[in-house]
């Protein structure tokens, strides 16, 4: 039995689930999400909690037991507080900046680079050098902030780029020179 996958998801107050089949709905203070789910998975609501059931003890239904659970639990978090990924910006003359709903990031290249908000991201800047990115959906804010972070990764000889906050990029040493 998954260790994940058995514990029940609590649904805290302002939060409505609506269950229809594998079919899933989050209702929250911050906004909406839907999924469906795979046909291995069931869900039985009790009370304040939904518990996740699998319909077998085949291999897909154990190995995708505890990912729905997660999943649905993502959703709930995700309506009820939301997510963030706060991004870092590193190097002389790199920065970042918000117009409207675009990132618009110099760094280092010889053109800006904008990146346009996905429908439910925001984008905000604390300084020049600080980006957050947030949103409802975990997988989305994660994924945008894959995004950004891939414009211009960190690179390990002098740590110039964007990387996570708290990322920690090993450093190689440079040329020694001649002798």
């Amino acid at each position: 039995m998954s260790r994940i996958g058995k514990q029940p998801v609590p649904i805290p107050s302002g939060v409505t689930v609506t269950l229809e089949g594998q079919y899933v709905t989050v209702k929250g203070p911050k906004g909406e999400l839907q999924r469906e789910f795979p046909a291995e998975a069931t869900f039985e609501q009790d009370g304040d909690a939904i518990n996740v059931k699998r319909i077998n003890d085949s291999r897909v239904a154990r190995q995708r037991h505890g990912l729905c659970r997660s999943l649905l639990a993502n959703m709930i978090e995700g309506v009820s507080s939301g997510f963030q990924r706060k991004l870092e910006i590193q190097g002389v003359g790199y920065r970042a900046q918000v117009k409207g709903k675009t990132l618009n990031l110099s760094v280092g290249y010889s053109h800006p680079v904008d990146i346009p908000a996905p429908d439910g991201i925001q984008f905000t800047a604390e300084g020049p050098t600080n980006v957050t990115v947030s949103g409802i959906d975990k997988e989305l804010v994660g994924n945008t902030a894959a995004r950004i972070r891939a414009v211009r990764p960190p690179e390990p000889f002098k740590g110039k780029g964007i990387r996570y906050q708290g990322e920690q990029v090993r450093r190689k040493a440079g040329k020694t020179g001649k002798k």
